[in-house]
């Protein structure tokens, strides 16, 4: 079982939602690998029930699997930090405080640990007061260069910057962009990323060398009516990415 996740040209892998088992065996195919598939702690009464279900999951897409929160709810955190530990999945959603946790919990390097920070309508400045306690209190406002350093202290592996809103916060995401590469740190963009945006969202990434980029794309790919991610946008996706790194 690789704890790693599969890159393409060690740079890019996808992060996508699945409606289903057979969803999800779909979308990593589509991908060929390249890709990170989330199953919602949010949608188990239990962390037995997500611990069985989700298992069942990395089965069959070879430990791709993405413990998510749900819509970044802080309420989760201990959740997904507990289950993970036992799943040892390649990936993990974590806010800015569950970190740590989620790490020491893991007792390995190699499980890519994402921290949610938010936008603040100040490029170079973000919101690390993400966690179930800290959302509830004033905004934590601290440099980007700052945040990531935390992060790193916490064994992070990544930025997860959420809710961008698409390219609404584009000079704020180019400055998080810039600061990943300066540190070596990997970049999550989440939030309003679709079909017509991902390229230049992820471009921004590569452009300022971020050493390796894992965009969201979840709800403008999931068919209304089945729950589910369509293979084929999957596909076009992953037509990106390549053409990208061409």
């Amino acid at each position: 079982m690789t704890l790693t996740p599969n890159f393409y040209q060690d740079r890019l892998c996808l992060n996508v939602l699945a409606g289903s088992k057979e969803n999800a065996r779909a979308i990593w195919q589509a991908a060929e690998g390249h890709v990170l598939v989330g199953v919602l702690s949010k949608n188990y009464a239990s962390n037995e029930a997500a611990i069985a279900d989700m298992r069942e999951y990395a089965a069959l897409i070879d430990n791709a699997l993405s413990v998510g929160l749900g819509a970044g709810d802080p309420n989760q955190s201990k959740m997904v930090s507990e289950i993970s530990a036992v799943l040892q999945p390649q990936h993990i959603n974590q806010v800015f405080t569950g970190v740590g946790m989620s790490r020491a919990l893991l007792g390995q390097t190699q499980t890519v640990v994402n921290g949610l920070i938010s936008p603040t309508g100040t490029p170079g400045k973000v919101k690390i007061s993400t966690g179930p306690l800290s959302s509830q209190r004033s905004d934590g406002i601290v440099p980007i260069e700052t945040a990531i350093a935390l992060l790193k202290d916490m064994g992070g592996s990544s930025v997860k910057y959420f809710p961008m809103g698409g390219l609404q916060a584009i000079n704020e995401y180019r400055a998080v962009a810039e600061a990943c590469a300066r540190q070596d740190f990997w970049l999550e963009p989440t939030g309003g990323i679709d079909l017509n945006n991902v390229e230049e969202i992820v471009r921004i990434a590569l452009d300022a060398g971020v050493s390796k980029v894992i965009p969201h794309v979840y709800s403008s790919i999931i068919d209304k009516d089945s729950g589910e991610t369509r293979v084929k946008d999957v596909r076009q996706l992953l037509k990106i990415c390549k053409k990208l790194l061409a």
